[in-house]
């Protein structure tokens, strides 16, 4: 299962594409819409898109590191450069996808991050 936080369509509509039926894909276009599912039930990956109108990534994380099995955070982003990717990573997310969305790169981040969950 993948908790997908964006306020772009496609983006939610892609990674329902990309997974099919191998991965229930769950939307939320805010934090606090975000927050509301997890609260309902553990998610163990979160694809993130790097802006959320007044949030960021960055209040997902804070948010997220809160819950009692945090999940995996995956900052996706058009600008997925180099400042992106250390940021993200030294603050503790799992990783970064660039966009548009490669499925094969897409499927191998999120199998990686649900084995490291899992374990």
């Amino acid at each position: 299962m993948v908790l997908a936080i964006s306020t772009a369509d496609e983006d939610h509509s892609t990674l329902e594409e990309i997974f099919d039926d191998s991965t229930d894909v769950l939307h939320a276009d805010s934090l606090q819409a975000a927050l509301a599912v997890l609260e309902e039930q553990p998610v163990p990956i979160v694809i993130c898109e790097r802006d959320l109108g007044a949030h960021t990534w960055k209040h997902v994380l804070d948010n997220i590191a809160d819950l009692p099995n945090p999940p995996l955070l995956i900052v996706a982003s058009r600008l997925a450069d180099e400042y992106l990717w250390a940021e993200a990573l030294n603050l503790g997310a799992y990783d970064v996808l660039a966009k548009p969305f490669d499925g094969d790169e897409v499927v191998r981040t999120v199998d990686a991050a649900r084995r490291r969950w899992t374990n």
